[in-house]
């Protein structure tokens, strides 16, 4: 995993809004972690945000979200933008396993070792019509240079293809593939880097090259997998509350839910409402601090 400068994991306390539906979050999860930081990059000559965003381990989604009114193609040389490499993880769940948050498109690993890095990744899911299904999963098995078996579905759309796609950078797939039980889905690589950070597949999940390397080292057959929807998250370091928001096409959070959440929690005086109301408008992506100075 990429570590950008200064990059820890702290122990916290913190607290999930959840949804797994396109309906308002339902009760909320305590869990622990906080993972990476943000810091600011100048735009180099010829650099377009999704080079930047490959360069640090960030899906496309990602650094547009925290760099609003930038360009994401021909953003001028010498733009100073924002690097979010900072999260609020999902869940604390069983080790190993790996849970999918969908609604901010990126993956995390829970090594068995607890005094092990948690790892993220940022991922593509499966685009309108071919979502990517949520509920909990196992890793069945793993494939190094799989051919694809082309579904009927895109045969149907894509005659030219053939029904079996064999390795070689034709192949969707790319290098490696971990096998999900249940049904057809997988966690593999890609031959379009540019669609991470993207609804982009046919419902399966996305890596860069690189990530799915690492990632594939890592996870044993029997790994769990929890793919879920959390467009919301927060979370508490040293009494200082953090907010992270994310956009979501199937569900937009708005600033009354999530306050009420916070009520309900006892958190909505030490917030500062103004605060909160603006995170949840400019959904940025990143934990940004919404603690009240009172």
């Amino acid at each position: 995993m990429l570590r950008p400068p200064a990059m820890s994991i702290v122990s916290l306390g913190l607290v999930a809004i959840a949804t797994t539906t396109a309906q308002a979050p339902v009760d909320a999860v305590y869990y622990g972690g906080y993972l990476g930081n943000v810091f600011h990059y100048r735009v180099r000559e010829g650099e377009s945000l999704l080079e930047i965003a490959r360069r640090f381990d960030l899906g496309f989604n990602q650094v547009t979200a925290a760099n609003a009114g930038v360009d994401p193609y021909l953003p001028l040389p010498g733009t100073l933008v924002t690097i979010p490499t900072a999260w609020i993880p999902p869940e604390l769940s069983p080790r190993p396993s790996i849970v999918v948050n969908l609604a901010e498109l990126r993956l995390y690993y829970f090594p068995k070792d607890p005094d092990d890095p948690l790892l993220s990744y940022p991922i593509g899911i499966g685009d309108e019509g071919t979502d990517t299904p949520l509920g909990l999963y196992t890793v069945d098995r793993k494939s190094i240079n799989p051919s694809w078996h082309v579904p009927a579905s895109i045969l149907q759309q894509r005659q030219d293809l053939p029904p079996v796609v064999p390795p070689g950078p034709e192949n969707p797939l790319g290098s490696r593939a971990l096998h999900l039980s249940g049904n057809d889905i997988l966690i593999h690589g890609t031959n379009r880097p540019w669609g991470i950070g993207r609804r982009s597949s046919h419902g399966c999940i996305r890596l860069y090259p690189e990530d799915i390397v690492r990632l594939f080292e890592c996870v044993g057959r029997g790994t769990q997998v929890l793919i879920v929807n959390r467009p919301v998250k927060v979370g508490v370091r040293k009494g200082k509350i953090f907010l992270e928001v994310h956009r979501d096409g199937n569900y937009q959070p708005e600033p009354g839910e999530v306050l009420h959440q916070m009520a309900r929690l006892g958190f909505l005086t030490k917030v500062d409402i103004g605060l909160v109301v603006k995170a949840v408008s400019e959904k940025r992506g990143y934990p940004v601090e919404v603690t009240s100075i009172r």
